[in-house]
């Protein structure tokens, strides 16, 4: 099934019997959809959404993510001017999955800063809404962090961000850090939850780099998620490369089956040692130790 196909950044869900993955696309959001995963390499692209040719957001589409929530479909995209420092997430709104899809433009996550990789959190217990993206603490490439804040629904934050994750561990800063040098990274946070526990799987390192690899912050059950001392970094990586499989990361996660459900992760890797941002997408099963997911390492097939 491995490599499933050329790509970044793979956003998948289950639906109606389908797995439907959503990527950026001729600088647009597209979608595939097929009964098993390894199908979405030679399904049809269908778009969903094209960028205006000029603006604040119409260029450098990043890293796309599609929500169903209560009903509606919503997209949430990185986006720029053709400047990274102007990078901010954006929604998408629709009715139905195939759209048409309006864009509700950026969203108003304070303070207004770089953003990328925004991604929905429902809490399984009060069912509030929360949102996790990357971004930068001042106005500076120097380090991204992974923030935090509530929403008031899918489209309207509610209150100021909160950090949860800074790239501090040595495993972090791989092929990143210090003068002159690239920034040091935490992005990517993607939601886990069993029981009560939420993970947030994140990425770490230079993703340019062979030692790009995925992280954990946990909040055990009763944890208030916008309080920084409740959430627990993992000291190691939880998926790091092998000597085949490079710079696996910026995963999501995908259940399919209505009994005995299993439980892939799907993420890109480079394609060879040494490519930087030349990936393919691949995916396997993991498995829990209670109520912690034990990814493995990265498999061939």
């Amino acid at each position: 099934m491995n490599p499933i196909c050329a790509g970044a950044d793979p956003w998948v869900i289950h639906h109606d019997g389908q797995f439907i993955l959503c990527q950026s696309h001729h600088n647009g959001v597209a979608i595939r959809r097929a009964a098993t995963l390894a199908g979405l390499g030679v399904a049809v692209i269908e778009p969903l959404w094209q960028a205006p040719e000029t603006g604040p957001f119409s260029k450098e589409i990043w890293a796309p993510e599609l929500h169903l929530y209560q009903g509606h479909w919503y997209i949430y995209v990185a986006a720029d001017d053709g400047e990274n420092k102007n990078h901010r997430m954006i929604a998408l709104h629709s009715a139905s999955l195939l759209g048409p899809y309006v864009s509700v433009g950026k969203l108003a996550l304070t303070p207004d800063r770089w953003a990328i990789d925004g991604t929905l959190l429902v809490h399984p217990k009060t069912k509030r809404l929360y949102y996790l993206w990357s971004g930068w603490e001042g106005t500076e490439n120097t380090a991204q962090h992974l923030y935090i804040c509530p929403m008031a629904d899918p489209l309207t934050p509610s209150g100021e961000r909160v950090k949860i994750s800074s790239p501090e561990l040595a495993w972090e800063k791989r092929g990143s850090g210090g003068p002159g040098k690239l920034p040091t990274i935490n992005e990517g946070p993607q939601v886990l939850e069993r029981n009560g526990t939420i993970h947030v799987v994140y990425s770490a390192a230079g993703s340019w780099c062979d030692d790009y690899c995925l992280g954990r912050l946990t909040l055990p059950p009763g944890g208030d998620p916008l309080s920084p001392s409740a959430w627990k970094k993992h000291h190691e990586p939880v998926f790091a490369k092998t000597t085949s499989i490079f710079g696996p990361g910026h995963c999501s996660f995908v259940r399919e089956g209505k009994k005995n459900k299993q439980d892939w992760i799907v993420y890109h890797s480079a394609r060879h040692a040494g490519s930087g941002w030349d990936r393919v997408i691949r995916a396997q099963t993991f498995q829990w130790e209670g109520d912690i997911p034990i990814f493995g390492a990265p498999r061939v097939s």
